[in-house]
């Protein structure tokens, strides 16, 4: 019973502030909303013009990886809430990171266009160089409010942004704007949600160009970098090779089976993730033990209720994709069938890392992503030769477990220090 209580705490049903009732809440609507638009888009458009927005997306992620400074994830996890004077190095170290990048995009579109096959479609990446401008001059604010647990106010922001994103970009391409009204939403969604965070959040840090006592932050931070770009590697690596060798209409195909895999399955996890990262540090930092009975029962009911989704989806597939997609995406259900577990995998993965980061083993998150990244390297080549792209798409599925196995290692071994502490 003790410990159903432990579970139960930070669990809390209703709609308070921290409830965890807002982080599902959130997860409905946001995830409802970019499937909708996902699915409606993609019928409108094809796999062509999928995959070329694909390419553009996939810069920026690029971009975003290479630069990531993990600030955010130390904010949060840190033992004390930053200065003002902090915030405000936080927010000079994002901007200029988000103007460089929006520089490097806009710069780099040709040859990107050029090197995925989009002749005379230089205009969307360059147009996706607004992403990164725009969430770098969003209030930091808003990783306090991730921090104090102010979940109904992150939910309030993200699900208004993600109406503009699906209300703009569905008008756009029902009116002929076609693969650039993808994009068109996202940045009016970045738009809002940006402003939002300054109007609502406090405390909103000094507007000036000060980068003193961001070290403060490096420490923990660095680690985060770190795996952001194994991460790069892992996650664009399959895109990357299906884009250049095969073209935007392959890629369309291989990202529409990958994307709703994900929106099935690891979305949940990932959306959920934002209330189990806090809530783990929070826990830590007063209950160590208590922290390691909770992380043990998500864990558990995770992996069940997974399997279960799996299963499901992996049977009723091919009618699914000829209701939702039309005949031209059947090419697709094979890959599909190949994600569900991938995403499944991911699904865990996104609570594994939200544990380990929280009791500030971050390094273990980027140690499972390097194995990740020499079980690819191993797998890729001969898998590709044999099998095409379902063999990278097993390879993928191989290196997630690897990388799963090893951070469940590491959370295991947290337990005795931690203990022996208590």
């Amino acid at each position: 019973m003790r410990t159903m209580r432990l579970l139960a705490a930070p669990m809390r049903a209703g709609f308070g502030p921290s409830a965890a009732t807002w982080v599902l809440l959130q997860q409905v609507l946001v995830r409802g909303l970019v499937a909708l638009k996902f699915l409606a888009v993609g019928r409108m458009l094809g796999p062509s013009a999928i995959g070329s927005v694909s390419v553009a997306l996939l810069a920026v992620a690029i971009a975003e990886a290479l630069s990531d400074t993990g600030l955010s994830q130390a904010v949060v996890q840190g033992n004390a809430a930053p200065t003002r004077s902090q915030l405000g190095a936080v927010w000079t170290t994002l901007a200029i990171r988000g103007v460089l990048i929006g520089l490097a995009l806009f710069a780099f579109a040709p040859f990107m266009a050029h090197q995925f096959h989009l002749d005379g479609a230089d205009g969307l990446i360059q147009l996706c160089a607004i992403l990164p401008l725009l969430r770098g001059i969003a209030s930091p604010a808003y990783f306090i409010a991730q921090r104090d647990r102010q979940f109904q106010q992150i939910a309030g922001i993200e699900v208004s942004a993600a109406f503009v994103d699906c209300g703009l970009g569905l008008s756009l391409a029902y009116a002929g704007v076609g693969a650039y009204s993808v994009l068109i939403g996202l940045i009016g969604a970045e738009i809002l949600k940006s402003a939002l965070t300054w109007m609502l959040m406090t405390p909103r840090p000094p507007i000036r160009l000060s980068c003193a006592g961001i070290g403060h932050y490096i420490g923990f931070s660095r680690w985060i970098w770190a795996g952001s770009i194994v991460n790069l590697v892992l996650n664009q690596f399959d895109k990357v090779v299906v884009g250049k060798l095969l073209g935007p209409a392959q890629l369309g195909a291989y990202q529409v089976s990958s994307r709703l895999a994900q929106m099935l399955l690891a979305d949940a996890a990932l959306a959920m993730s934002q209330y189990l990262f806090p809530t783990f540090a929070a826990r830590f930092r007063h209950d160590p033990p208590g922290a390691i009975r909770m992380f043990r029962w998500y864990i558990a009911g995770a992996s069940v209720g997974l399997v279960f989704v799996v299963l499901l989806f992996r049977a009723i597939a091919e009618p699914m994709f000829a209701l939702i997609l039309g005949p031209a995406w059947l090419s697709a259900v094979p890959l599909f069938r190949i994600f569900l577990i991938n995403m499944a995998i991911c699904a865990l993965i996104a609570v594994l890392v939200s544990y380990l980061r929280a009791v500030g083993d971050a390094r273990a998150v980027t140690h499972a992503a390097s194995i990740q990244v020499l079980v690819l390297l191993c797998c890729v080549p001969p898998a590709t030769h044999y099998f095409g792209v379902t063999g990278i798409a097993w390879s993928m599925t191989v290196g997630l477990s690897a990388a799963a196995g090893w951070m469940l290692y590491r959370a295991s071994r947290v337990k005795p220090a931690l203990e022996a502490d208590a």
